[in-house]
């Protein structure tokens, strides 16, 4: 089975160090102002975060065996300081660097990926709609081919690091054509930043991430050459089934970052808050609550990284698909509906307080709901689980 050898948790001290030094003193005032520290990108990309996955002749770290865990890692330790800067690596290396490495020409990955894992640039995902969200299937952005060029009309929704001054592309799915059957045919287009006719949206006025950038995308009349196709044509939607596979197990990596914190954080007030002469900790509708987070922090963790130890073994050849489809389904129900129960203990313990935005909780309440909606809502998780298990959902 699995286990974090000495050299994660090395890893894992080194990216803290990094979040406590450089976001932990800055993120209350980067959440009131909704600002994007564009600045930490290439700091991320120095550190290694982004290249933890990818090769070194495209200078990434070339690990053998097990990038994917040194990932969540990260995502894990980002996310228990600010989910916003967890996010900014999550979508960079799974949405953005991860389409380009695994379905890319080798001239694509020599085009984009060294700037993308240096941290110089950004690159966004999008395949949510504003009509077509857990039916992705249901994309209405259309791309015809015609004389060497592909040219792109439609629109896109909540797409992440799609509108910063780093970003360079943004991978679409969009229809182009149908198949024998009538079914829509697929595919994969990169668009990069600054193309005629590619629109990005002000930012979105959300509920929490508030120093993430998540933008609208529209296409009108955008045109791009015929090989900035990604991987096959017809094959983008199954293409990106498999890159959400692999986001979900970084979403729950994420999730346990924030319960981490929420136990933390409701474990020192419970120990220092005063009320009736005595800690609050003392009494045991409090002290209950806090050992309940304890068990989800532990069992969330465990489960996220058994997804990420058999996404690493399934790129070894040593797994298949369809165990770490179920893996990541599994780990990511659980550790965002944890995360999302830790935010509600953390707040309710700090009493007053936790409604109170100076208290890092008030932020930990807004950024949780959000882990059960993105890369598959709780209940597209339920259903792959139950299809897994042979049940016919």
């Amino acid at each position: 089975m699995f286990e974090l050898t000495k050299d994660h948790e090395e890893f894992r001290g080194v990216v803290r160090d990094f979040a406590e030094r450089e976001i932990a003193p800055h993120i209350e005032q980067w959440d009131r102002d909704h600002h994007f520290p564009s600045h930490l990108v290439p700091q991320m990309g120095e550190l290694g975060l982004f290249g933890l996955v990818v090769p070194e002749e495209f200078g990434g770290a070339g690990l053998d065996e097990g990038g994917f865990t040194y990932l969540c890692l990260a995502i894990e330790e980002l996310g228990r300081v600010d989910q916003s800067v967890g996010i900014t690596l999550s979508a960079g290396v799974g949405l953005g660097i991860n389409p380009i490495l695994t379905y890319g020409t080798d001239e694509q990955k020599q085009r984009f990926l060294p700037d993308l894992v240096a941290g110089r640039t950004l690159a966004g995902f999008g395949l949510t709609e504003p009509e077509a969200g857990s039916d992705a299937g249901a994309t209405k952005t259309r791309a015809t081919l015609a004389d060497g060029q592909w040219t792109i009309n439609g629109a896109k929704a909540f797409i992440t690091n799609s509108g910063t001054d780093r970003t360079s592309v943004v991978t679409v799915t969009a229809r182009t054509g149908e198949h024998a059957d009538g079914k829509p045919e697929i595919s994969a287009i990169m668009i990069p930043s600054g193309t005629t006719g590619f629109t990005v949206e002000p930012p979105y006025r959300k509920l929490g991430w508030h120093s993430s950038d998540t933008h609208g995308l529209t296409f009108e009349s955008c045109v791009v050459p015929e090989e900035n196709l990604l991987g096959e044509r017809g094959a983008g939607f199954k293409q990106f089934l498999k890159t959400l596979d692999d986001g979900r197990i970084a979403i729950s990596a994420l999730s346990v970052g924030l319960a981490q914190a929420c136990l933390e954080a409701a474990s020192d007030y419970a120990k220092t808050r005063q009320a009736f002469g005595r800690p609050i900790g003392v009494n045991q509708g409090v002290s209950f609550q806090v050992s309940d987070l304890a068990v989800m922090v532990e069992a969330a963790r465990l489960l996220t990284y058994k997804a990420a130890w058999l996404k690493d073994e399934h790129d070894a050849g040593r797994r298949s698909v369809a165990e770490v489809k179920q893996a990541a389904a599994i780990a990511k129900l659980y550790s965002t509906e944890a995360a999302v129960t830790a935010t509600r203990i953390a707040t309710q313990i700090f009493g007053g307080n936790g409604f109170m935005e100076e208290y890092p909780v008030a932020r930990f309440y807004r950024d949780a709901k959000i882990l059960e909606i993105g890369e598959g809502t709780s209940e597209v998780q339920r259903m792959v689980i139950a299809r897994g298990l042979g049940l016919p959902a």
